[in-house]
């Protein structure tokens, strides 16, 4: 038991011991704020006696601390070191002293070692306001000494680097004053030092600057604004010293005479103006005039009469709305200017209200006065003319009185009339003006010839037209005026003039109806011209004259005439001998025949109206040449008679007829007869060559003809490779067909605008062949 109690008092001594050594063992280390992780703090195994090369063996290590995440031990070498970001304001809060405290333990023998961390402050912040303005506010008539409490500004350091002092930017009414609360608390005062004036300065704007204690110092700012609060201490101030004006007489209701303004330094209800007549004002003004209590406009609410009252002298007041309202006074003089308000007079004292056109320049056309009632400058008055017009006025040597003349030569044809506008200004200002409007007629005279509605005329006439009757009309006009514009008709009839068929022309003198006195031939004449002359009836009357061509157009009244065959009496009848051995398609013979008529009417077509056998001759329908169909045989018989009807192809076709006899010989007999007809063929074919010449001398007729109507260029003559000839005009071209063995029905003029443009035309080539080709209107053909 004994030895029991002795091992127990040992080991109360062991630990004895070992709790004396903890204590003894405690360190403390200093450490600033925000260090970088990894920063060394000390060192544990050097400062507390341990071998390095055993830490990692006993378990070197922070097993119990108040923030044993904010630092780390090395087992190697023993030194204690920052394991992040400490910020001293977030670990201590605004405690005035920051110390962590460590456990450190080590085992192999069990060892406990107490380390205590100081974190030094570091002035890492810079002071804050609450808000960062502060509005206040304060009446004009605070009185100085008047104090204004500020909240505090805020500094989360601590001791010398929390908030010290504060500083007011520079003004002239205001300081700071700041009182210590303990704990790092200053609290500002704002005093008023200076007293307020609204009218000069309604808000002021200062800064309040707030400073800690560190090296350098950090500040920071809040915005003061002191909001300065009226009080009626001004009266109304007029901008004016005088007000004088003038007004002129007669203006109308409403007119504004002066406004007037005043102003008052104060604010709102203090600041508000009214305005309104003096105490003793006049009733009579009160009629003429009114005032408005806002603006302080004053206008007409009455008549303003020069001749009544040409002056005016107005008391006027000007208050505020205060809650003791402050009044100033002022007076308005008003001149009354006379004005014009006459217009003038005019007055026209002779005049002519018609103006023949030939008048000269300078001719007087009327006598003008004019006058006003006004005197002096309002009074003077000019007359003038506002239009473009060939007329002016011209003062005379009495004063007001104007003559009104011509300035250019008049043209009753352009301008029949003037509506002259007179306008009558006086010199007043504003000038006063009447109008008065006078209407000169302009009197015709016979200036100006009858025209014709055409230059020259052209006429298309039918032939065998009916003596008497109208035939067409010309037509003038003059541009003149009554007598001057009647227009008389009458054909030219120069004594040497050759022309026959003017004296077959007669024209109604009144209306310019032309007649023929007797029927035309257009196988006889194709054209002619005249002229007529139209005369206005106005003295001395005055004419002029137009050229009139006539072209006659045929029309299908000739019967066509048999050439060929004629008997020795005249007959159209003829005998063809033919031997009995030919073929078909033998040429008998060919009936020849012409038309005086032109184009249509004069196109014949031939036809077999009777044949003793049909099937033995044809007729070409279009050159009259008669043909075997076959051979003859023993049956046929001898002779064979054969009866044409040639027509012409007009609306109303004519025709004639020929009898032709074919006898059918032996060979030997024809022979004999052929050498006959053989002679009587050469003489035919040369009477190709006269008629050919006939032909182109009528072509030539044409040319002269067309030149001397001055309407058409030049011709051209051109030859064509099947044997025909043409001509041709700038407007018309005509073809001249025939063939070898032509007669002179065969030469045919035609213009190219002759048939309908629906028609055919048959041209007969050298080889008695026909073509048909589409052709214009308008038609002329020429025969010999």
């Amino acid at each position: 038991a004994a030895r029991s109690s002795w091992r127990v008092r040992l080991t109360f001594m062991a630990l004895g011991m070992l709790l004396w050594r903890e204590v003894c063992a405690q360190i403390r280390y200093s450490l600033s704020e925000e260090q970088k992780e990894g920063s060394a703090v000390g060192n544990l195994a050097k400062d507390l006696g341990l071998d390095t090369r055993t830490l990692k063996e006993r378990g070197f290590r922070i097993v119990s601390t108040s923030g044993d995440s904010l630092f780390t031990v090395n087992q190697n070498d023993g030194i204690l070191s920052v394991n992040g970001k400490i910020d001293r304001e977030e670990v201590c809060e605004r405690s005035s002293s920051c110390v962590i405290n460590l456990k450190i333990a080590l085992e192999n023998p069990l060892e406990i070692h107490y380390v205590s961390i100081e974190i030094l402050d570091v002035n890492d912040h810079a002071p804050t306001f609450p808000e960062k303005e502060k509005r206040l506010e304060i009446w004009e008539s605070a009185l100085p000494g008047a104090r204004y409490q500020l909240q505090a500004a805020r500094d989360p350091d601590g001791g010398m680097n929390s908030v010290q002092q504060y500083k007011l930017s520079h003004n002239d009414n205001f300081r700071i004053e700041v009182k210590d609360r303990g704990e790092d608390r200053k609290m500002p005062f704002l005093i008023l030092q200076k007293p307020l004036d609204r009218e000069t300065s309604h808000r002021h704007k200062l800064v309040l600057t707030a400073l800690d204690g560190g090296r350098p110092p950090k500040s920071g700012t809040m915005d003061i604004v002191v909001d300065v609060l009226d009080v009626n201490d001004n009266m109304p101030v007029f901008t004016q010293e005088l007000y004088s004006v003038t007004l002129q007489e007669n203006v109308p209701v409403g007119t504004t005479v002066i406004q007037v303004n005043a102003t008052d330094m104060d604010n709102g209800p203090n600041g508000d103006i009214f305005y309104s007549f003096g105490k003793d004002i006049d009733n009579r003004l009160i009629q003429l005039f009114d005032l408005n209590s806002s603006t302080g406009e004053m206008t007409v609410i009455g008549p303003i009469d020069f001749e009544e009252m040409n002056n005016f002298e107005i008391d006027i007041q000007a208050s505020d709305k205060g809650p003791v309202p402050l009044t100033s006074d002022k007076s308005i003089t008003i001149k009354i200017v006379d004005v014009n308000d006459n217009v003038p007079e005019i007055e026209v004292t002779s005049f002519s209200s018609a103006v023949p056109e030939d008048s000269k320049i300078g001719t007087t056309v009327a006598l003008i006065s004019v006058s006003d009632l006004d005197s002096g400058v309002n009074g003077k008055v000019l007359c003038y003319i506002t239009e473009e017009i060939p007329f002016r006025l011209t003062a005379s040597s009495q004063d007001n009185i104007y003559a009104l003349v011509t300035t250019s030569s008049l043209d009753r044809e352009a301008v029949p009339r003037y509506d002259i506008t007179l306008v009558a200004k006086d010199a007043g200002q504003p000038p006063l003006s009447s109008v008065k409007t006078i209407t000169v007629q302009v009197f015709d005279v016979n200036d100006n010839s009858p025209e014709f509605s055409l230059s020259p005329y052209a006429f298309y006439v039918m032939e065998n037209n009916v003596p008497g009757k109208s035939l067409f009309s010309v037509s003038a006009s003059d541009r003149d005026l009554d007598e001057n514009a009647v227009v008389h008709y009458n054909i030219w009839r120069d004594s040497g003039d050759e022309n026959k068929y003017v004296s077959f022309i007669n024209i109604n003198s009144e209306n310019g109806e032309i007649y023929a006195l007797k029927s035309f031939d257009f196988e006889t004449v194709k054209m002619f011209q005249f002229h007529v002359v139209a005369t206005d009836s106005g003295t001395p009357s005055l004419s002029s004259n137009v050229t009139v061509n006539v072209f006659i157009l045929d029309q299908n009244d000739n019967v066509p005439v048999i050439l060929y065959p004629v008997s020795a009496n005249g007959s159209a009848e003829g005998v063809e001998e033919i031997p009995r051995n030919v073929n078909a398609g033998h040429l008998v013979t060919k009936v020849r025949a012409y038309d005086a008529d032109i184009g249509y009417n004069g196109w014949l077509l031939f036809s077999l109206q009777e044949v003793s056998d049909h099937s033995l001759f044809s007729l070409d329908r279009y050159t009259g040449q008669i043909r075997t169909l076959r051979s003859f045989t023993e049956t046929d018989e001898a002779q064979h008679k054969l009866l044409i009807l040639v027509k012409d192809n007009g609306n109303i076709s004519l025709s004639a007829t020929a009898t032709v006899i074919v006898k059918v010989v032996e060979p030997k007999e024809a022979f004999a007869a052929s050498d006959v007809k053989n002679v009587v063929k050469d003489e035919e074919e040369n009477n190709v060559t006269f008629y050919l010449i006939i032909t182109l001398g009528s072509v030539s007729v044409l040319f002269v003809i067309n030149r001397s109507l001055g309407r058409y260029s030049a011709p051209m003559i051109t030859t064509h490779p099947d044997g025909s000839w043409s001509y041709s005009k700038s407007t018309q071209q005509y073809d001249v067909c025939f063939s070898s063995d032509t007669l002179k029905s065969d030469v045919v003029v035609f213009p190219a605008p002759f048939p309908p443009a629906d028609a055919e035309l048959i041209s007969i080539n050298g080889g008695d062949t026909f073509t048909r080709t589409q052709t214009l209107p308008n038609k002329e053909k020429v025969r010999d």
